[in-house]
């Protein structure tokens, strides 16, 4: 049994359980999952020519989502996220900001592209950002600058003063 890796033949539980009987596994050394799989066994046993269940899925969609694919669309660079710090990410802040647009604008019918540009503004004016992440148009298209600490690292680059064969020298 251990020779084989097709799916076809044993789950992965039958096969982990062999290899305890055979002694090539020490009861020791089980997988975590192994004892849970054992104790709540699936109402259906996982096999590999069990049809497919007709299921229709719901698909599951939050007005955030909306919101943060128009953004995330336009604004290609929007740098990294500290997921430890305790601050709103900049797609966060954007939301909220949105959010607050649109209500403002709740029994008018205004199209999404004015409400995104009026939340760009208004995070422009507002400085909802932090100072190192500033919006600014590049041929119509919204996007995020790089941090400036990154551009002094890219400066130096092209000045010469850092030099690339020296960081991994010995």
């Amino acid at each position: 049994m251990a020779g084989s890796r097709l799916e076809k033949i044993g789950t992965i539980y039958t096969r982990v359980t062999g290899l305890i009987q055979s002694k090539a596994l020490n009861w020791e050394d089980r997988p975590l999952w192994y004892d849970i799989y054992s104790k709540f066994p699936p109402k259906e046993e996982p096999s590999y020519d069990r049809p497919v269940p007709n299921i229709k899925l719901r698909q599951i969609f939050y007005e955030d989502d909306k919101i943060r694919a128009i953004f995330h669309r336009n604004n290609k660079k929007i740098g990294t996220v500290h997921l430890l710090s305790n601050t709103s990410s900049l797609t966060q802040r954007f939301i909220e900001t949105y959010k607050k647009v649109k209500e403002q604008y709740k029994d008018q019918n205004v199209p999404e592209e004015h409400l995104y540009k009026e939340t760009i503004d208004l995070m422009n004016h507002d400085r909802v950002f932090k100072p190192q992440e500033t919006f600014h148009e590049i041929e119509g298209e919204d996007s995020v600058s790089l941090s400036t600490a990154f551009k002094e690292a890219r400066a130096k680059l092209k000045d010469g003063s850092i030099n690339i064969k020296n960081i991994f020298k010995d």
